[in-house]
């Protein structure tokens, strides 16, 4: 996983229209977008372009090996969106 996406996602979107690859989900238009807390990047669609980072008005986008200590859990919960 190149990035992670934090608890203080607010599901904008700016993310996602940045994204050259699509990797970041739910789109508005996916069945669980209103269930979910925040958005998550797929790790293994990421192409680690870092194009997501600089849109994200809310500051909750970070590369793996910069993510903060207080957002460590993040990772996992990234990663279990995608592996339900």
């Amino acid at each position: 996983m190149a990035y992670v996406i934090t608890e203080t996602c607010t599901k904008d979107e700016h993310c996602i229209e940045t994204c050259p690859v699509n990797c970041i989900h739910p789109t508005k238009d996916e069945a669980d977008f209103a269930t979910v807390p925040q958005l998550y990047v797929n790790p293994g669609e990421c192409i680690d372009c870092g194009a997501c980072v600089p849109v994200c008005p809310t500051g909750s986008l970070f590369i793996l090996d910069e993510l903060p200590e207080e957002h460590k859990e993040s990772v996992e919960k990234n990663a279990a969106y995608y592996n339900n």
